[in-house]
């Protein structure tokens, strides 16, 4: 019997062409930017729990202002980047960690951008989510970066069956080849901010639901996962 893996070819082909149909991600467009593994980083930091709209604009003058290297972060004014990041989320937090992140690179890793998750996490306001992230996107290495969209839409999907997004980061190390680790966060919050939401997913002439276990979509064309 065929499972979701055997079909991963296809459902990443359709979710690729998904994804460019759409405006990029914030994080996807600060890397074509900078080509710049910390203004990525400064990027995730800012955009956790915020809309990407909103994102953009904190990063536009934040980076302006020279919040896009650690000297510049190192200069600024508490207050200062408080005023440029408003309104993202939690501002108030996310300045006081960027505020500090120049000194803690400097005391743990000589001033030079760690490029593992492990590291990465030893930075303030860097959970395992943003490490990843910054490790795929910034470093273009193999990472799978769990937020809310990969772990809702990998557990509509039948891929995975987690109660948590670490859970499912540790899932799916175990059964997504390598290959596809970077592109499934980019594809899936594409397609979570687009089609498959938390609340009144769009099932109706979705492009996956025949791979989808997702009860919403329709019953002639789900099935199920063999696991």
């Amino acid at each position: 019997m065929k499972t979701l893996i055997d079909d991963l070819p296809e459902l990443v082909k359709i979710l690729k062409k998904e994804f460019y149909s759409h405006p990029a991600p914030i994080i996807e467009l600060i890397e074509a930017q900078t080509k710049d593994p910390f203004a990525v980083l400064v990027g995730t930091i800012l955009s956790s729990r915020t809309k990407d709209a909103c994102t953009a604009g904190a990063v536009k003058r934040l980076f302006a202002a020279g919040g896009n290297t650690p000297e510049g972060l190192e200069k600024m004014e508490l207050k200062t980047l408080e005023k440029l990041i408003y309104p993202v989320g939690f501002y108030h937090t996310k300045a006081q960690h960027l505020k500090k992140l120049p000194a803690v690179l400097k005391e743990k890793f000589a001033g030079v951008l760690p490029h593992t998750v492990e590291e990465l996490c030893a930075l303030p306001g860097v959970g395992r989510k943003t490490a990843n992230l910054t490790v795929a996107i910034g470093f273009n290495l193999p990472a799978i970066c769990v937020d809310v969209h990969v772990h809702r839409i990998s557990n509509r999907l039948g891929l995975i069956k987690t109660k948590t997004p670490f859970e499912s980061e540790m899932a799916l190390r175990k059964i997504l080849p390598v290959k596809y680790w970077m592109a499934w966060n980019s594809h899936l919050v594409s397609f979570g901010q687009t089609r498959c939401s938390p609340l009144r997913p769009k099932c109706t002439g979705c492009p996956i639901a025949r791979f989808c276990n997702f009860n919403s979509a329709p019953a002639s064309k789900t099935r199920k996962i063999k696991r």
